[in-house]
C-alpha cells in the first residue's frame, strides 16, 4: 500500500486525505504543528496514522497544505528528505514565490507547483469532507520543469479527483487569482467589518440578513490565519486589484449621489454580463 502524507490537516490538506484514500486506495499519514489537529484528524478517519518529518523518504507522495508563507520553508526540507521516486505538490494559492524558493535545488523535478480551486469558508480537519474536488479546476504552474514521470504521476492523481486541469505560468497565475479570488474575500472580509461597524444591533444583522448578503458576506467566515499570508504574498496584484475596485465603488457612489439613474442603471446593465462569462456563455459581436 502507497504512503501518502499530508502536511497540514485542514480543509484541503484533509478533504485530499478523504478522497485520495477513498478512490486510490492510499494508507495516509499526517503531519501538523498543531497536536490537537493531528488527534482530531485521527478520529475522524482523515489519517491512519501520524508520521514523523524524518520519515519522508517513506512516501509515495506528499502534499503540503501548509499557509502560503511557511510553503517555501517547509518544500525545502521535504524535498531534502523524500526518496528519488516521490511525488510533491503544494497547494497554495500564491505560486512565484513558492517556484522561486526551489528552482535551484536538485529534487526541484520531483516538485508540482498545484493549486486545486476548491474550498468553503470553514477551516481546520473538522471541515474536512468528500467531493471537495469534483468538477473542479486545478492549476498547474511549470510543468516544465516536473519530471514527465512524476508529472504524469501527479495528473493520474487529479483526474481520480475527478479535477479539469490547467497549466499556467506562475506570474500568471498570481495575477489573475487576485482579481478572481483574492479581490472577493477582501470584498467579503470589507463587508462583513462595515455592517458590523455601522449596524450595532446583531438581531438587526440576524433578522434582515437576505440570501443575498449571506452568499456575499459568506467567505468573511474564512480563517484569518490562512488570509493574511496570502493578501501578503500576493501584495501587489492585490493592491493593483484593489485600487480598481475602489475606483469604481467611488464612481458609483458619486452616480448615487447626483441621482444619476441613466449612469447607474448603464454600469449594472453592463455589469450583468459577468453572468455570460460564469455561464460560459459568448457575449455576440
Amino acid at each position: 500500500m502507497e504512503k501518502l502524507v499530508i502536511i497540514g490537516l485542514g480543509l484541503i490538506g484533509g478533504s485530499l486525505a478523504l478522497d485520495l484514500k477513498q478512490r486510490m486506495g492510499f494508507k495516509v499519514y499526517g503531519i501538523d504543528q498543531n497536536p490537537d489537529h493531528i488527534q482530531k484528524a485521527l478520529e475522524l478517519g482523515i489519517t491512519d496514522a501520524e508520521m514523523n518529518p524524518s520519515e519522508l523518504s517513506q512516501a509515495s507522495v506528499v502534499i503540503i497544505a501548509v499557509p502560503v508563507n511557511v510553503i517555501p520553508h517547509v518544500l525545502k526540507k521535504v524535498l531534502d528528505t523524500i526518496a528519488t521516486n516521490t511525488l510533491v505538490f503544494d497547494v497554495g494559492s500564491v505560486k512565484n514565490e513558492i517556484c522561486k524558493s526551489i528552482e535551484n535545488h536538485p529534487k526541484r523535478k520531483n516538485f508540482v507547483a498545484a493549486h486545486p480551486l476548491a474550498g468553503t469558508e470553514f477551516s481546520g480537519p473538522e471541515a474536512a469532507i468528500l467531493n471537495l474536488f469534483d468538477e473542479k479546476v486545478n492549476i498547474i504552474c511549470e510543468a516544465d520543469k516536473t519530471d514527465w514521470k512524476i508529472l504524469d504521476k501527479a495528473i493520474s492523481l487529479f483526474k481520480k479527483l475527478n479535477m479539469r486541469i490547467k497549466m499556467m505560468n506562475p506570474i500568471e497565475h498570481d495575477r489573475h487569482i487576485a482579481y478572481v479570488s483574492h479581490l472577493s474575500h477582501v470584498s467579503s472580509f470589507m463587508l462583513g467589518k462595515t455592517v458590523l461597524e455601522i449596524e450595532k444591533n446583531e438581531q438587526a444583522i440576524f433578522d434582515m440578513a437576505s440570501t443575498g448578503f449571506a452568499s456575499t458576506v459568506r467567505l468573511a467566515k474564512s480563517s484569518a490565519t490562512t488570509w493574511t499570508p496570502i493578501f501578503l504574498e500576493n501584495k501587489e496584484n492585490v493592491i493593483r486589484s484593489l485600487d480598481e475596485y475602489i475606483k469604481n465603488l467611488i464612481e458609483f457612489k458619486e452616480m448615487i449621489v447626483n441621482n444619476d439613474s441613466d449612469a447607474l442603471n448603464k454600469t449594472m446593465k453592463e455589469t450583468n454580463y459577468i453572468k455570460s462569462i460564469l455561464n460560459g456563455i459568448k457575449q455576440p459581436n
